[in-house]
Formats: structure tokens, sequence, C-alpha cells
């Protein structure tokens, strides 16, 4: 009996069982209720990624043809899938949608929910499997369809499952009340904490958009995307977003003393986003191209009444671990849920403004929940290797009160290309 040597997170010497990227996709993010998505369940959201992400080039059809597979569907051993407005039901949806793509049966399927983190989660529960030698080859993924499953539904269909009297009269019951807290609400406790005026929220979303349109513009999204039938792009970007338009919205949250508005927040969208991981060994026998590497995870609590200030603390675990310093990190994806959250988190951190989010983020682009930290490893591996940077750093705040980070590495920024 050989037993596998686990990689601990500080490691940083090439080892054979390190977590490595080798494909990486999205769908288009499109508008919940609006967009190009709307009418598309989240089974065929996932089918589509979970299909594409095994093939050399994910933008061609499917095709039978094996050379045409980066891997093979039987070579795939067990999938994560991350989802947060699904019912429970999904399980049996998303195992569907993997048997629908010629995953064979023997290909085991789990599902994973840390709310707006569960499209990292599911990555960071694949690349774990890796590492500790359970698995060799996995996929991590994200779905998420706000227009089936509409977010401000979930309470009224799924209330906690709570005995309300024990929670309310507990020692620590402000604490365990301050779950319940709508996300929007946090926003504005984050912003009236730290003093975050309107104008800097409003002129941090207006940098999104035009972000955001700019990269749209150049391409620079066309690589990373796998169209779902014929739509091919992202469709929540708004080019002509300013300042002074966004002004004029009011607040949603608080009416009368609010700065969270509806320009300044995250978007209601629909996604999806699978990454393909195998050890380091399976890779070099096979002669596979290494996008990425995993290098640290980490997931940090806070209190749930400003749950988006996480970034601030698990950004720097997740450093720790990976023995860095934020200046040594080139490029930085972190959630816009709120512009609230992510303004905070960027200058707590004192970040550099032009490593983070480069091309946009969850305001312009959107928040499709389960989905959205498998997205930002796409746009980040391909952001890293087009402009050949070497460090990358993916984060978000967590409802209910945490932070989730992981630190990504292209090893060979001169090949990159």
């Amino acid at each position: 009996l050989t037993v596998q040597q686990p990689v601990t997170m500080a490691d940083t010497s090439p080892h054979p069982r390190d977590a490595v990227i080798v494909q990486a996709i999205r769908t288009p993010l499109c508008r919940a209720r609006k967009g190009g998505l709307a009418q598309h369940p989240p089974a065929t959201l996932l089918s589509t990624v979970l299909g594409g992400v095994l093939l050399k080039d994910p933008s061609s059809s499917s095709s039978s043809n094996s050379s045409d597979f980066l891997v093979s569907p039987s070579d795939i051993q067990d999938i994560c899938i991350g989802n947060v407005l699904s019912p429970p039901t999904s399980a049996v949806s998303f195992r569907m949608a993997a048997l629908s793509v010629n995953i064979p049966h023997t290909t085991s399927l789990s599902t994973t929910n840390r709310q707006c983190s569960s499209g990292l989660q599911a990555v960071a529960n694949i690349a774990h499997a890796i590492r500790c030698g359970s698995i060799d080859i996995g996929i991590g993924a994200g779905v998420e369809s706000m227009s089936t499953n509409p977010m401000h539904e979930l309470y009224q269909k799924f209330p906690p499952e709570v005995d309300w009297d024990t929670m309310q009269h507990c020692h620590n019951s402000q604490e365990v009340m301050d779950c319940l807290i709508p996300m929007g609400v946090t926003s504005e406790n984050v912003a009236k904490k730290y003093n975050l005026d309107r104008l800097t929220l409003d002129t941090f979303a207006a940098k999104s958009h035009q972000k955001a349109a700019r990269a749209q513009s150049a391409g620079k999204f066309t690589s990373e995307i796998i169209p779902v039938g014929t739509i091919t792009q992202d469709d929540g970007i708004r080019p002509t977003t300013t300042v002074e338009k966004l002004a004029k919205l009011q607040p949603v949250f608080d009416k009368q003393n609010g700065s969270t508005t509806a320009g300044n927040s995250s978007q209601l969208t629909d996604g999806a986003a699978a990454i393909l991981l195998m050890s380091r060994e399976e890779a070099n026998k096979r002669n596979i191209p290494i996008l990425g590497v995993w290098k640290s995870f980490a997931v940090e609590g806070v209190p749930p009444k400003i749950m988006g200030v996480g970034p601030v603390y698990a950004i720097p675990s997740a450093l720790q671990k990976a023995n860095l310093r934020t200046e040594d990190v080139d490029v930085y994806e972190i959630n816009e849920a709120f512009a609230s959250q992510a303004y905070y988190s960027i200058h707590t951190l004192k970040l550099d403004e032009t490593k983070v989010n480069p091309n946009g983020g969850g305001i312009a682009l959107g928040h499709p929940l389960g989905c959205t930290g498998a997205r930002m490893i796409v746009t980040l591996l391909n952001e890293m290797r087009r402009e050949r940077k070497r460090l990358g750093v993916v984060s978000m705040c967590i409802g209910t009160g945490m932070g989730a980070a992981a630190v990504l590495e292209v090893e060979d920024v001169r090949s990159a290309l």
C-alpha cells in the first residue's frame, strides 16, 4: 500500500500532487429575468460548461471525436457544483446535467453551498481532493439561475429551520438574528460604519462598467466564454454609465439616508462556469499545458451585520498560507457584491487599484451567486495569461458573515501566450 503524502499550503516548489488548472470556461453572464439566459434552467447552463470544459477548444461545438477532447469524459473522477438558490432537488438535476454530456455514471458528483463563495468553494473542494491524493482529475463548477430561482423568494419558500424562541433568547441572540439581515442592509451598515459617501460608491460603480465595456469591446472576454445557444456575450454591461446617471437612482434599503442603490450594487444574473483540475503529475504525464496552479485558500468569519468586509480578512489569510504579501500579487479579482464593501476592502488592504478587477466586476458583469467564484477564476486566469502576470487572487464576501480567498499562480509567464 502506497500512501500519498499531502501537500501543505506553504509549499512553494513544484510537487507532483499540486492541483493545477488545465481548462477554465464560463457561459455569458446575463441579466436575470430580462437577459439572454432567462429561459434556460440551471441544468442547461451547467451542462454547457461541463461539456465544454473537457474540450481542447471550448468555443467549438461539442464533439464525440476523441481528438477534440483535452481529457476523456470517463477520466473525470469527481465533480463539485457550487449553487445557492436552487432547491434540494438540484442535486438530481445537476447529476442529470453531467450525464447528459456523456460524463459516465462512474463519475461522482456533489453540490456545495457557501453562499456567494460557492463556486470558489467547489473548486477548492476538488483542488484539495487532488492535493491529498483522493482523486487525480476533477471539475469544480458553479451555476446560478436567478431567473429560475429569484433571490427575494428564498426565505418565502425555504424559511430557516430553527427554533425561533431559542435563537431570539440565546446569549448571543443579536448576532444570531443578524444572520437574517438582507444583504443590501449589510451594505448600508458598512457604508455608515466606515463613512463611505454616495459619490464614492457611484464613482466606483461607474468605473466597473467602464472597465467592463472596454474589455468587452476589445474582445477580452471572448476566449473565456462558451455560447449557450445563440447567446454569446454578457448583456449586463452598460457602456454609457456615468456617475451623473447613477446619482439619479434612489437608495433601495434606506430611502432617507442610504447610499446603496441598484446602480452601485451587483446585478441579479444567470450564468455558469467550470474549472478542470488535475494533479501536476497527471498533467505532465498527459503533456497537457498548465494554465494555473492552486496555491492556497482561506475562509474567515466576520460579524454578520457587516458581512461585506470578509475579503479584508480572507485575503491576508490566503496570502499568508502561500508565503506572500499583498504587494506580491499582480491581479486581484474581488467580487463587487456592493460598491460599499468592495471599495472598503480594497482601500483597507491598501491594494493598488490598477491591479483590482481590471476588466470590471460584479456591478457591471453581474453576480450569479453560486457561479461567481468559479467565474472569477476563469476571468483571472485569462487576464493573467494575456498580460503575462504571475500571481492572482480571487476573493469575495459571504452572506451571514464570512470572506473567502484563493491564490493562483501562472508559473511561466513568458510562455503563457
